[in-house]
């Protein structure tokens, strides 16, 4: 028994002992630089940059719409053949969920409950809604309320959401973001969209109602009467008033454009201007096709495409139509008149493609062209015609931006918008034609709104592909890993919006 109390009057001993030198160790053992939390603001610019639309842009969204074309088929292969190529339907669920999305939650949750971080937590927000629409504009239904929720909640296999209930928690989103930024609060100056140009909490605010405006205009013909008072809404809070509200990601030698990076390496010479872009611009006089196209005059092979061989004349330009793989281009080729298939025009690999040129996002341009669709639809008060006509002026000067010599002329600008009046009957089929030409190289766009508003009126590409009822891809397919992981959650999403098909209609692009 003596022998017990012993051991026990030790154990005790030792035991105050430890509790009396707690103080310290918990300090002690404590790693000097090991990450115990992250910056949302660092979270809120990894997005941003996230962003960007990438090389696979091409691959589908450019081709779908007859922008862009390539003949050549492998990993390129896509909207070119109307086919399924799950390595490049993938890419926007990979680059959304693995990068933007999971930084946009985490830091949202980090800031819920920090009244004095109103303005930061407004910008995650208002990107957040961002990229959602990237996304839901891409698959359609896909995890939204639970998504990237693993860490902080435990949810493993996050549930599907409808399109409809994603696009309206995404408008709630962007009105109360937009609302709740305020200059007088929180400063944000290591954000690395606008803080560069001082009153960046305003552009935000901008932003933010812009993207209002163009989430409200997705349901013009799903729900007309909600897209009627959330585009009113957006007008009314205030939408970007000039360039430089723009919502543009900046490349440079550090941090290059993705696209631009592999045109000019292995892809050089793989994708050339669809005929039907070519001849819109061409039979237009637009000057912006100038800064856009260069033909390699004579090219035989990819090796002949140098600067000496290249002309950026208008009248010299030639489109690459749809409807042929490289086995069956060289019969096109024959009846163009030209030495290959490299002898088509191409956009500029020095000056849009550049690896350092910008990544435009969301821009004045598109948003007063959103606009004038609006007040001509009755939706909002105002001049359609000069809404219309300060679109196409803003991205006639905002082809100034790239690098190289692409600025329009004032005169050409004058003389262009001269010759596009908006006609009585035709107006909504002009304004989104502008808004093709507009939102050229973010394909998430140019896809989503060539769905929404029916223009531009072009041929579908004559190979159908995997394609059953429709003529034009309409929406991506999901990555097989969602087959594999969450295969029971999806597979409620497929029983309600239809196969995982390519030509399955989202929610809001009803017929």
């Amino acid at each position: 028994m003596k022998k017990q109390h012993k051991y026990l009057l030790s154990a005790l001993l030792a035991a105050s002992l430890l509790l009396s030198c707690d103080n310290g160790f918990d300090e002690i053992n404590k790693d000097p630089v090991r990450l115990v939390s992250i910056d949302p603001t660092f979270q809120l610019n990894r997005a941003i940059i996230g962003s960007a639309p990438g090389y696979n842009n091409f691959t589908y969204e450019t081709t779908i719409v007859k922008q862009m074309i390539t003949p050549f088929v492998g990993v390129g292969t896509g909207g070119n053949l109307n086919l399924d190529n799950k390595s490049a339907t993938q890419g926007n669920w990979q680059d959304g969920y693995s990068n933007t999305v999971k930084n946009l939650v985490d830091g949202i949750a980090a800031l819920v409950d920090k009244p004095d971080k109103t303005n930061l937590l407004s910008m995650l927000r208002i990107w957040k809604a961002h990229e959602f629409m990237i996304l839901t504009d891409s698959y359609g239904e896909l995890p939204y309320f639970q998504a990237a929720k693993g860490y902080t909640e435990g949810i493993a296999f996050p549930e599907y959401d409808t399109q409809e209930a994603i696009y309206d928690d995404i408008l709630k989103e962007l009105e109360e973001a937009s609302n709740a930024l305020d200059p007088a609060k929180d400063a944000v100056p290591q954000e690395v969209m606008y803080a560069g140009l001082g009153s960046n909490i305003l552009r935000w605010k901008r932003l933010g109602f812009s993207l209002l405006l163009r989430a409200a205009m997705r349901l013009t013909k799903v729900n007309p009467a909600k897209a009627q008072q959330f585009a009113a809404k957006a007008i009314a809070g205030g939408l970007m008033e000039s360039n430089l509200d723009n919502a543009v990601i900046r490349h440079d030698a550090n941090f290059r454009n993705d696209l631009g990076t592999n045109l000019n390496g292995g892809q050089a010479g793989f994708y050339y201007i669809d005929r039907d872009f070519m001849t819109f611009l061409k039979d237009n006089n637009d000057p912006r096709l100038k800064s856009i196209a260069i033909r390699y005059v004579g090219a035989k092979t990819k090796g002949d495409q140098i600067p000496a061989n290249g002309t950026t004349d208008p009248a010299l330009q030639i489109g690459m139509p749809q409807g042929f793989d490289n086995t069956t281009i060289p019969e096109q080729v024959a009846a163009d008149g030209l030495e290959s298939l490299y002898d088509y025009s191409e956009m500029d690999r020095r000056r849009l493609g550049s690896p350092e040129a910008p990544s435009f996002m969301v821009t004045y341009s598109e948003t007063l062209l959103l606009k004038a669709e609006a007040i001509i639809r009755g939706w909002a008060a105002g001049d359609a015609s000069a809404a219309y006509e300060s679109g196409i002026r803003a991205h006639m000067e905002q082809m100034a931006s790239w690098p190289g010599d692409t600025s329009v002329d004032e005169a050409d600008i004058v003389a262009y918008i001269a010759s596009q009046p908006l006609q009585v009957g035709m107006e909504i089929e002009q304004i989104n034609n502008q808004y093709w030409v507009s939102s050229f190289l973010n394909g998430h766009e140019t896809w989503a709104n060539f769905r929404r508003s029916g223009f531009p009126i072009v041929a579908p590409n004559p190979l159908k592909g995997d394609l059953k009822t429709e003529d034009f891809i309409q929406r991506l397919t999901y990555p097989d890993s969602e087959h594999s992981v969450n295969a029971a959650n999806l597979d409620v999403a497929i029983g309600r919006q239809g196969p995982d098909d390519l030509d399955v209609r989202v929610w809001w692009d009803v017929k």
